[in-house]
Parts: C-alpha cells; sequence; structure tokens
C-alpha cells in the first residue's frame, strides 16, 4: 500500500489538501516524499510521564503517529536506539508489547520505572525511610553543583538505591537522575545548563564566577516530590492500567543494535526509532554526572556508542542494524527511522537510509517530513530544505513485503 494510503488513515481532509508531494529517484526506485506539520498541530497533549530531559529525543507525539495506524493492541513495538524510552512509554500507554534496546545503561533506569506508577504517598513513604547521612559526602568534587547539605542528600540517595530492586526506589532513583543538574529551581544544582546537557566542573567554575553565583541548599525530597506529581498529573487510570501490563512483558537489552539476537525472528510488527546521527551529541560526556550517579563508568559507555564522523561510516554501522532490522522485522510490519537536520540540512541522511533499508531488503513507501514552520514557499527539497530555524523531522517508511 502506497504511503499516500496510509496518510488518508491517519490525517484530516484538511492536512492531507495542504501536505506536499515530491518524487525524487534512489537507487532507481521513485520514493515520494509527503511534507507537511503531520503530528505537532492540532494533536493531543502528549503524556505528562514522558517529560524526562534527554539529548536528541523526539517528541512522543512521532512514535503515536505510527504506533497507532500501522499496530494494534499486543503488537509489539521495537526501538533499537532506546534513549529516554519515548517509542517504549508511548507503546505502553498504547497497550503494545515493548522491546527496547541502547549500550547506554541509563535508557534502562530512565525508562523501566515508568511502567510502574507509584503513588505520591507511596513516594513520600519511601523517602522518609531513607538515611540520609549529613556526613556522607560523593567521592568526586561537586562543590561548583551542589552545597555541601545538598551533596550529602544526593550521595545518601546514590548509595540507598544503588543496588535496590524496590520498585519506588527505582522510581526515587530516575528522578533524581533527571534532577541532577538544571537551569532552575526544580533542579538539586546551581544555575547551569539544561537538564539533558551536564557540563564540566571546570566549565561550571566558569559560569559560577561569571554570574556570580554559588550553590545554595536545595531540598532533594521535596524536589523529587514535586517531579513525580508533574510526571503522573496528567495520567488516566487506564493508562497506568496500560503501562502496568506493558511493564510485565517489556523487554530490555543493553546491546550493539546490530547484535540483538534475543529478539526472535520475525517477531516486530514496527520499529520507530532515531539513531546517533554524525557526531555532533556527546551521549556520554553529556550524562557523565548521571552516570556517577547510577555507578556507570561512563568511558566504557563512549566506547559503544555509535559516533560516526562520515556518512560513509555511518552508513557502514547502519547498514548492519538494517541487516537486523529486517530479520527481527514480521512479513507486512513496518520500520520508521527518523533521522532529522543533519549539520543544517547539508547532508540528506534520509536518502542514505533509503538506500540501506532498500538493501537489506526492505521497500521503501516513502519519506514523511514533518515541519513546524512548514511554508509552501520553501524550498523543502536539498540544501536548503527548511529555514535553519525550523524543526522539522524526516521519516523514512520501510515495509517487509
Amino acid at each position: 500500500m502506497k504511503i499516500k494510503s496510509y496518510l488518508q488513515k491517519f490525517t484530516s481532509l484538511e492536512t492531507q489538501a495542504k501536505t506536499q508531494v515530491f518524487e525524487i529517484k534512489i537507487e532507481g526506485q521513485k520514493i515520494q516524499i509527503f511534507v507537511n506539520e503531520f503530528w505537532t498541530a492540532k494533536q493531543r497533549q502528549a503524556s505528562s510521564i514522558h517529560e524526562i530531559s534527554y539529548r536528541a529525543c523526539f517528541k512522543p507525539q512521532l512514535p503515536r503517529f505510527f504506533i497507532e495506524v500501522l499496530t494494534k493492541e499486543n503488537d509489539i513495538v521495537y526501538d533499537p536506539f532506546g534513549g529516554r524510552g519515548t517509542t517504549a512509554i508511548e507503546s505502553g500507554i498504547l497497550n503494545r508489547k515493548v522491546i527496547s534496546n541502547d549500550v547506554n545503561p541509563l535508557s534502562r533506569i530512565l525508562t523501566e520505572p515508568r511502567f510502574f506508577i507509584p503513588t505520591l504517598e507511596e513516594v513520600e513513604k519511601r523517602l522518609s525511610e531513607i538515611n540520609f547521612d549529613k556526613k556522607l559526602k560523593a567521592e568526586i568534587d561537586l562543590s561548583m553543583f551542589y552545597d555541601s547539605k545538598t551533596e550529602s542528600e544526593i550521595a545518601s540517595l546514590k548509595n540507598h538505591c544503588k543496588n535496590s530492586k524496590n520498585e519506588i526506589d527505582k522510581w526515587i532513583k530516575m528522578v533524581a537522575t533527571n534532577r541532577l543538574t538544571g537551569h532552575s529551581k526544580g533542579f538539586f544544582s546551581v544555575y547551569t545548563l539544561p537538564p539533558n546537557q551536564a557540563v564540566s566542573p571546570e566549565r561550571q567554575i566558569k559560569i559560577n564566577k561569571k554570574l556570580n553565583q554559588k550553590p545554595e541548599y536545595k531540598n532533594t525530597q521535596q524536589i523529587i516530590l514535586k517531579k513525580t506529581k508533574t510526571l503522573i498529573n496528567r495520567l488516566s487510570e487506564s493508562e497506568k492500567s496500560n503501562l502496568g501490563k506493558a511493564g510485565l512483558t517489556v523487554k530490555f537489552l543493553n546491546k550493539d543494535a546490530s547484535l540483538t539476537k534475543e529478539i526472535p525472528p520475525n517477531s516486530v510488527q514496527l520499529t520507530i526509532t532515531s539513531p546517533p546521527f554524525l557526531n555532533i551529541v556527546q551521549y556520554s560526556t553529556d550524562n557523565w554526572l548521571r552516570c556517577w550517579f547510577n555507578g556507570i563508568d561512563e568511558n566504557e559507555i563512549a566506547k559503544k556508542i555509535t559516533m560516526s564522523r562520515t556518512v560513509e561510516d555511518w552508513t557502514e554501522k547502519m547498514s548492519k542494524v538494517f541487516q537486523e532490522l529486517f530479520r527481527v522485522t514480521k512479513k507486512d510490519g513496518w520500520v520508521a527511522f527518523e533521522v532529522g537536520e543533519v549539520r543544517k540540512g547539508k547532508i540528506n541522511l534520509d536518502e542514505t537510509v533509503v538506500s540501506i533499508g532498500l538493501r537489506a531488503g526492505f521497500k521503501c513507501i516513502g519519506i514523511l517530513i514533518n515541519s513546524q514552520k512548514f511554508t509552501k514557499t520553501a524550498n523543502i527539497w536539498g540544501i536548503k530544505n527548511n529555514s535553519f530555524g525550523t524543526n522539522s523531522n524526516r521519516i523514512v517508511i520501510f515495509r517487509k513485503v
């Protein structure tokens, strides 16, 4: 079925009328491109449970757009580059079965607890049971980020949650991981960069000096409770139930995305993912403080994360991933592969992805470009695709026929 037929199923007549359609030739095949604001305008507000900061993550409306049309309840939805768990959590909300993979163990730490939603009272009770040692210090110098009393509380949380199997402790660890640093009073730290990008201690010292600031005491328990309330406040009972059900069967992998033998052949109905791009996001460096809090060696993680400097190297690595995706995808199953904007639009990775998918055996159904500042006069394709200020997603759609 042509992608246009699916557009008619999951878009309004108004959207269809405004959609621009282009056609290019790749690998000797005609590929259609559809451009519009498909899932960011007039769409239901994303669930509050997604509000976990992480570098280079896409909006929950993106996976929902494809899950609702290309799968049915209890189908398996997979994300080989799980990140903060957007695809996994949205799949759970929609009562699908979930597989999530990421070489960074932080992905599971940030994702798994959100399948099992606690009450605010349960979190508050558990926090009251933690031994907060006022004399405890971190084993590294964090004085540029935290007041000494705050640091003691963080170190106490780290020790308490380290090896705990308790679901509430996992939730507390997830929230605390997300509150370590940021640029508002809702974080444990003094003012710094946004929470998805931890700066180095040396840089934070410069920030403090420039802003003439020093860390003040932050009540970590109150911050954890406040963030918990924010995360769960818009969740319906049916969404909580669906997440809990999905959590009983969810499969988390911590592997190279091209080596996932744990996933049976011909089992996945839909893969939705966004891979690491061309060395523009330093995932391990950005997450060094989160790694410390969770006892993870960020240097070891850095060795495993796909960071390619050239399109050729990236293509080689993604080709292996696509071979594995072809193995695990069911007949008539789907892959939605998001590649965003790379180097201000000078590199069209979506065209590269089309070639990779075709060579792996998939049929390319088309390319969707979701542009939040779409104008009919924009030069959509080529180097000047969208002005540099636009926020667009480029998703290549494949089917295994």
